[in-house]
């Protein structure tokens, strides 16, 4: 695994350290170079198998709302409901007939006939880890991450689409304490590539970026010395890891040599009237960069926006957030449209749960898992299109319950990768990617 943080060192988990360690080609220091780790995704994608026919989808955007977002003040109102129900928001029709939402959202309502919009997401945990893996990886477990995100599953799956690593999270660190999609039995290399803060002054993946003063030529000599080392000590050892170590080398030296890596997260190159529009903040710019690495060959992206753990005060909140994520999705929706890339892009929002039906005496609502609002976009997924319902106070999903076992499945699915495929632990042990869930058929068109 590899952290990338802004404008500071990188800290890496590493396998030990070797006689290569004295060595050093550009900013990949051999002492910590974890890179080759991370690409080793492409190597054992090789042996994955063809991607299964009628995929729509070539890549993923994944807007996460950890802590749960509550769907009673933004897509599923209940304005005939007691006040401590309904809340304070009034609602306002989209541009989907007979399709209200809350009055906090007025981007998302314009947006909404390119959307389908879920409102019986449901399962029964209310613990934020459990439910926040349950999510993300379509198998209950424990709260340690036992299964792998559908982010290292799609990693796992398709590899490296030229120098850019197929699975990004952005911003690197959650509103959490715990980190979002695990690879678990994967192995580390299939985590995701955690980029910076996008919104800060100068933006840049530091370890994308060779040493100052260091060229390309001078680069390609160190590399050169160090193809000698790597000779000598393949004849000394004998090792047959060292030759599929090469390869994992390469691309990680390619990363850095090449520019096609750095202009995936090079947010500058992005006009001010657009970044403006996005909002500057770092959910704006996060989505801003995960429509960039998509369009530059990242496979998954995760958008890490939390925030949205309101216990208490909920609506001095919601009062600030609503309004963030309404610029932000929104101008994702419409940047993503314009450019084409809904075409085989597909788009999901959604948190761990939703929020309780009742207010509680704190003035929030407390963690419900029975309910909550999701939304997709993109590779097939209708348009203007509402799934399920919830009963009169938004507590439980009473019209075609969605699970997260078949949010999973979808996704996969839509990216053709079979999620009954059996894949492999450390010991051997097979494990179908998913044991449960189903496609969600209907929201397709």
């Amino acid at each position: 695994m590899l952290d990338i943080f802004l404008n500071g060192s990188a800290t890496r988990t590493c396998d030990g350290r070797t006689r290569r360690d004295v060595l050093k080609v550009g900013s990949l220091g051999l002492a910590g170079l974890t890179l080759p780790g991370l690409l080793r995704a492409e190597a054992a994608s090789k042996a994955a198998g063809a991607a299964r026919k009628g995929a729509k989808a070539k890549s993923v955007v994944l807007v996460y709302l950890g802590g749960g977002l509550s769907h009673h003040d933004s897509f599923d109102p209940k304005p005939e409901a007691a006040e401590e129900i309904r809340g304070k928001y009034a609602t306002i029709p989209t541009n989907v007939s007979g399709l209200s939402i809350s009055e906090k959202l007025p981007g998302m309502a314009k947006v909404m006939d390119r959307l389908t919009l879920v409102r019986s997401g449901a399962h029964n945990n209310d613990h934020h880890e459990t439910a926040t893996n349950w999510v993300l990886s379509g198998r209950f477990g424990t709260p340690f991450g036992d299964y792998p995100a559908i982010g290292a599953v799609v990693a796992h799956e398709t590899g490296f689409t030229g120098t850019v690593p197929p699975y990004v999270s952005v911003p690197r660190n959650p509103s959490f304490t715990w980190e979002l999609g695990k690879s678990a039995f994967l192995g580390g290399r299939f985590e995701s590539f955690r980029a910076g803060d996008p919104n800060q002054a100068n933006y840049r993946v530091q370890d994308l970026q060779p040493p100052g003063g260091v060229s390309a030529k001078q680069a390609e000599r160190r590399e050169s010395l160090l193809q000698t080392v790597d000779g000598l000590a393949r004849r000394i050892e004998g090792n047959d890891q060292i030759a599929t170590y090469d390869e994992f080398h390469a691309r990680a030296r390619d990363m850095v040599l090449s520019t096609e890596a750095r202009r995936a997260f090079a947010i500058d190159q992005e006009s001010e009237k657009l970044r403006d529009r996005y909002g500057r903040n770092t959910p704006g710019q996060s989505m801003l960069l995960a429509r960039r690495l998509v369009e530059n060959g990242v496979r998954f992206v995760t958008v890490n926006y939390g925030g949205w753990d309101h216990h208490g005060k909920i609506f001095e909140a919601l009062d600030k957030k609503l309004p963030e994520f309404d610029r932000a999705v929104s101008a994702l929706v419409e940047d993503m449209d314009g450019r084409g890339m809904l075409d085989d892009t597909l788009l999901v929002v959604m948190g761990e749960f939703g929020r309780g039906p009742k207010i509680n005496k704190d003035a929030g609502r407390d963690h419900w898992g029975q309910a909550a609002s999701l939304l997709f976009a993109g590779a097939g997924v209708k348009r203007g299109f509402v799934l399920g319902k919830t009963d009169k106070h938004g507590a439980f999903a009473t019209q075609r319950p969605v699970s997260p076992a078949d949010v999973a499945y979808t996704v996969l699915d839509a990216m053709g990768i079979d999620p009954r495929k059996q894949l492999k632990t450390p010991d051997g042990r097979p494990i179908e990617i998913l044991d449960l869930g189903e496609p969600v058929k209907e929201m397709f068109a």
